[in-house]
């Protein structure tokens, strides 16, 4: 067996948000992780839909980003950036 070549291997400390809504137009069920890994954004996983994005404000104002990222109609997609922007900074 060869050695593991590794780009790279470390432990970082996050902080985990579960939160679960409905919308107008369907249920979300998310995981939000913060840490310094991504220079101020968030890890934003769909456990609903198996989507997940690495997210700052910058992409939540992105035309059509958070659509094609989450598989989700324009007005899903509206729902979901609404909420993001309460918890985004």
């Amino acid at each position: 067996m060869t050695e593991r070549f590794y780009l790279y291997n470390d432990l970082e400390e996050s902080k985990t948000r579960f939160v679960s809504f409905m919308g107008e137009h369907q249920r979300y069920d998310l995981a939000i992780v913060q840490t310094d890994r991504y220079y101020g954004k968030h890890l934003v996983l769909n456990l609903l839909g198996n989507h997940f994005a690495i997210l700052g404000r910058d992409d939540l104002d992105e035309p059509g980003y958070i659509e094609s990222v989450y598989k989700l109609s324009k007005e899903e997609a509206d729902e979901l950036r609404e909420f993001l922007y309460e918890i985004i900074m």
